[in-house]
């Protein structure tokens, strides 16, 4: 009886085994597909150059990055998935993140005037421009409604980057020139404008208060070492992260633009200025949309805090972050100047990185294909 119990486990256990290698994993799976969709896109859009996507959704244990193409032009070399890039201005939503822990640790309040925050020639150069900056509070730099004029969103500013891509700017500088380059556009709540120069004073009020650069108080406040974030910098202020691969060759070919021909400084001081991993900038957006970087939920609701001026706007705008919807799955994150856009999906609990580098109109179709597959595992998946 012992003998024929023990042959009919055996028997068990080598179908059990048999079956197995039958039928894919779904880690297998998933990387197969997640990998077609990307090269069939760009097989269909070479002259995108390079295309790279992560997806980072926990529930399903799934961490996956891909990429597809070149990284260099001039050399041909292939892109790698592990290749760091310039995420531009998805950097705000590191900004919005830092300010809402000074918010927490009661250093600051959203809906305190900024004259006493920014540097004193700063607010003396708002005032003689005509800001009244006793009026403009930190909310309304967070949601682009100050009514402050940009200078990075101007045409003249572009033409001052291709007359001289190797110049080094300075923030006074590029304050200074949001000043030069056009008059107050309102009072301040009365219009949503995008402007980097909100966000420029936003590192200039972290300093103020912490008294240290606002890079390290920005690594400092949302965690950098606890969270695992080793391969996220600010570019040219702060060390390049050792044994990490060359960052990658952005490009906006119609412009001439080239990210390894042009100063990181023209933007750098908080409307942009990071450079990080896919797999790093995921790692921020799940641990800031769970809750691992605030103490409270409470901090975390405050930045769903809708930009509402007076006069009605397009779309949605958060503090740093911007509401984007798939075919009804919704979503909150940020893109950037140089082709990079991550969201965050709360239905999914899942974040989705994409870099589609020279052709930025793939990024909604890279989406909408790579959140079709990964709810067909939401409800197929166990």
């Amino acid at each position: 009886m012992k003998k024929m119990i023990l042959s009919t486990l055996i028997i068990l256990l080598f179908l059990s085994c048999k079956e197995e290698k039958k039928t894919p994993t779904i880690e297998k799976d998933k990387t197969e597909v997640f990998q077609s969709i990307l090269d069939s896109i760009y097989a269909k859009n070479k002259d995108a150059v390079g295309l790279m996507v992560h997806i980072e959704a926990p529930d399903k244990k799934i961490s996956w990055s891909g990429a597809v193409g070149i990284t260099d032009k001039n050399t041909n070399t292939p892109l790698s998935e592990d290749q760091p890039v310039l995420i531009a201005s998805n950097t705000k939503t590191y900004v919005s993140a830092a300010i809402l822990r000074l918010v927490e640790e009661s250093m600051l309040d959203l809906n305190q005037a900024i004259d006493t925050l920014i540097f004193k020639k700063t607010n003396a150069l708002l005032k003689t421009d005509g800001y009244n900056t006793s009026l403009i509070k930190v909310v309304q730099l967070l949601s682009h409604t100050s009514g402050i004029h940009d200078y990075a969103t101007t045409d003249a500013y572009m033409e001052m980057i291709k007359k001289d891509p190797k110049h080094r700017y300075s923030r006074d500088e590029q304050i200074k020139l949001a000043m030069t380059l056009g008059d107050p556009l309102g009072e301040a709540g009365d219009i949503f404008t995008y402007a980097d120069v909100n966000y420029l004073l936003l590192t200039e009020i972290i300093e103020s208060i912490t008294g240290k650069p606002f890079y390290t108080s920005i690594r400092d406040l949302i965690y950098y070492d606890k969270l695992g974030m080793q391969t996220t910098w600010f570019s040219t202020l702060e060390d390049y992260p050792k044994d990490l691969e060359p960052l990658v060759h952005q490009y906006w070919t119609s412009e001439g633009f080239d990210s390894y021909e042009i100063d990181h400084s023209f933007d750098l001081y908080g409307g942009g200025g990071i450079a990080s991993t896919s797999k790093d900038l995921a790692v921020f957006c799940q641990s800031l949309f769970n809750n691992k970087i605030f103490e409270y939920s409470s901090t975390l609701d405050l930045i769903y805090t809708k930009a509402s001026p007076k006069k009605p706007m397009e779309g949605n705008y958060y503090l740093g972050l911007f509401g984007v919807d798939f075919d009804g799955v919704k979503g909150y994150g940020h893109g950037g100047f140089w082709g990079t856009v991550v969201n965050y999906f709360p239905e999914l609990n899942a974040s989705i990185f994409i870099l589609d580098r020279d052709k930025r109109i793939l990024s909604p179709d890279i989406n909408r294909l790579m959140l079709k597959e990964l709810k067909s595992y939401y409800k197929t998946k166990q």
